[in-house]
């Protein structure tokens, strides 16, 4: 992405000056001709336009001065009451040096058309009964029109901070709810590896392997919030060749995973807490084990991923028994903090047994494919 540097943008800040005071004396121009329509004598559009151009490009030399000041003396909070009296005597000078600059100027160029003035300054004298309250005003709208521009550009930076300081605080916040992922899945894993060292240590050795790369992949991704739905069924896949060496033939996994889902962009170890609950809490408890379904589809613009299980479930159905742990507390916080109310998160029991857990998010795809 290119940068604008300091030179080439007051080079357009002037130009954009400059453009505006020629719009000015356009209109004053057009006004004056359309009065001048009604004389006997009309003159010719060029010459008011030129007498204009010349009064509004003194305005524009002008404008340098008038934009330190205000600049100098906002009429901010706090700083209006020495601002404004100082902006009443700086109006009033402006506005004398425009028009001695405009009299000597424009009575050069035959303005005011009929006049000859006997002098110098008795030609600044009609100038200054003519225009100066115009000119006064002139200085003030413009020093409003910056103090306008001004108030908004600080409304915008901090706007801009505020978003940036709320863009931190909750990547801080996804970041230790991620972070506390790691040591609960490491010390469960290393939990299930214990279970077989002496009962098999040839699966405890491969559990080992899985473990290693499940860690080296988990390191890899540390400090990123999403990845793509590939990566992260990759990671889980790893993560549950170690629990089938666990459960052996009581776990049996199925996926139906839509192939236009897998670039799609997923909060990173979304997967595997949801899927180590329905087996800690659904499948393990069954002496006969069970089936999770990991499913993952898009519709109208959203990822919709569900985690089932054909476990023990929940008390009589009721979902207010479900006490929810590390996993599915930190699993809600993550969608909340990353998606806001554009993500749904839902709790339910099977029809039979077992859970259903469904979340539904917006569809982008990843950056990380």
């Amino acid at each position: 992405m290119t940068s604008v540097t300091p030179t080439k943008s007051r080079a357009v800040k002037w130009l954009t000056i400059f453009g505006v005071w020629t719009l000015f004396a356009l209109f004053f121009a057009s006004m004056f001709a359309f009065q001048n329509q009604l004389s006997k004598e009309p003159l010719p559009f060029w010459k008011i336009l030129s007498w204009q151009l010349v009064s509004g490009y003194i305005w524009f030399a002008l404008s340098p001065a008038i934009l330190f000041l205000a600049k100098r003396f906002p009429f901010e909070e706090g700083k209006w009451k020495t601002s404004l009296p100082i902006h009443m005597v700086t109006g009033v000078s402006t506005a004398l040096v425009q028009l001695a600059l405009d009299s000597f100027v424009l009575t050069k160029m035959g303005y005011p058309a009929g006049h000859v003035f006997p002098s110098y300054v008795e030609a600044y004298k009609w100038f200054l009964l003519v225009n100066v309250h115009l000119s006064i005003l002139i200085y003030f709208g413009v020093v409003g029109i910056w103090s306008a521009y001004n108030y908004y550009h600080k409304y915008r930076e901090r706007e801009l901070r505020n978003s940036q300081l709320e863009a931190r605080l909750a990547q801080s916040r996804l970041q230790v709810l991620k972070m506390q992922l790691h040591p609960h899945f490491l010390f469960n894993t290393l939990n299930a590896i214990s279970e077989l060292v002496h009962r098999d240590p040839d699966a405890a050795d491969r559990m080992l392997t899985d473990l290693s790369d499940l860690l080296r992949m988990s390191f890899e991704n540390l400090e990123v919030q999403e990845i793509s739905l590939k990566q992260e069924l990759e990671f889980l896949r790893k993560y549950l060749e170690i629990e089938q060496m666990r459960f052996q033939d009581r776990l049996k996994v199925e996926m139906g995973i839509a192939p236009d889902t897998l670039d799609a962009s997923v909060p990173n170890m979304i997967l595997q807490p949801l899927v180590e609950n329905a087996i800690k809490h659904g499948i393990g408890p069954r002496a006969e084990g069970g089936r999770i379904y990991i499913g993952a589809a898009r519709s109208n613009g959203h990822l919709l991923i569900s985690v089932n299980d054909d476990g023990l479930g929940v008390p009589s159905g009721n979902l207010a028994n479900v006490i929810e742990g590390v996993g599915l507390s930190n699993t809600r916080k993550r969608l909340r903090h990353l998606y806001g109310d554009s993500h749904r998160f839902d709790l339910k029991s099977a029809e039979n047994s077992g859970m259903q857990v469904s979340l539904e998010i917006p569809y982008k795809e990843s950056d990380a494919i």
